[in-house]
C-alpha cells in the first residue's frame, strides 16, 4: 500500500493515543467522494490489528432523513442537502451522546438505508468502555454535532476532484454521466462549499488527510 499504509498507521497511533473515560468517538469528515468511507474502513481494520479494544464502524449515510420529511427547501437544492439531508438529532441521541461522557454506551449504528427510503431494523448494542468508534460522513463538524467528537479527521480533496470522482461513481445509478455531473454542480458541490466556507472544517480538525492521490495521501497536523 505504500504511503497509504504509513498514513493509516499514523492515524491509528493518533487515535489510540486519545484517552477518555468513555468510548473514543472519531469523526472522518470530508466532501463527497473524498474517500471518507474507504479510509474509515481501512482505519478500522488497522486498529483491529493493533489493539484488543472494540472497534465500531458507523456512517452518517445511514442517518438520513426520509425524503418526505425534507420540506423546507426544494428537495434537489443545495439548501435541502446541507440543512435537511441528515437527521442530526438522531445522530446525537442514538449514536454519539450515548457513547460520550455520562452516556450508557447503548447505541444504534443505523436508522435508514443510504437511499433514506427504507427503515433499518438496527439493534441497540452496548459498547465497551474502551471502544473506538469510527464514523464517516459529510458535515460532521456542523455546530449540531461538533461537541460530540473526541478526534476529528478531515479528508481533503478539491472540488474538481469531487466532481470527477463523484460523477463517475454515481453514473451507475443515474441516467448518464452528464446527469451525475449536473447533480454535483447544482446540489452537492454548492452545499459542501457552504459548509467549507462557513465551518472551515480543515482548519478545525486535529488531523487532515490530503487524498488527491489515494495511494499516496499526505497527513497534516494543523
Amino acid at each position: 500500500m505504500g504511503e497509504r499504509c504509513v498514513v493509516l498507521g499514523e492515524l491509528a497511533g493518533e487515535i489510540l493515543g486519545v484517552a477518555r473515560g468513555h468510548p473514543v468517538r472519531v469523526g472522518v469528515d470530508g466532501c463527497s467522494a473524498a474517500g471518507k468511507t474507504s479510509l474509515g474502513d481501512e482505519l478500522a481494520g488497522v486498529l483491529r490489528q493493533r489493539t484488543d479494544r472494540e472497534v465500531i464502524r458507523a456512517g452518517l449515510d445511514y442517518f438520513k432523513r426520509a425524503p418526505e420529511l425534507r420540506t423546507k427547501y426544494p428537495i434537489d437544492s443545495p439548501e435541502s442537502y446541507y440543512f435537511e439531508m441528515y437527521d442530526n438529532d438522531a445522530i446525537r441521541e442514538r449514536l454519539l451522546a450515548p457513547l460520550g461522557p455520562g452516556g450508557d454506551r447503548r447505541y444504534t449504528a443505523a436508522i435508514r438505508e443510504p437511499n433514506a427510503k427504507n427503515v433499518v431494523d438496527s439493534p441497540i448494542r452496548t459498547a465497551t468502555p474502551q471502544a473506538v468508534v469510527i464514523v464517516d460522513g459529510c458535515f460532521l463538524q456542523r455546530p449540531e454535532l461538533d461537541d460530540f467528537w473526541d478526534l476529528r479527521i478531515y479528508v481533503h480533496v478539491s472540488f474538481e476532484t469531487v466532481l470527477r470522482r463523484g460523477a463517475a461513481r454515481d453514473e451507475a445509478w443515474m441516467a448518464s454521466l452528464a446527469a451525475a455531473e449536473e447533480r454535483y454542480r447544482n446540489r452537492y458541490i454548492p452545499g459542501e462549499s457552504r459548509y467549507v466556507d462557513q465551518v472551515r472544517p480543515a482548519d478545525r480538525a486535529q488531523l487532515v488527510v490530503i487524498n488527491e492521490d489515494p495511494a499516496n495521501p499526505e497527513l497534516i497536523r494543523p
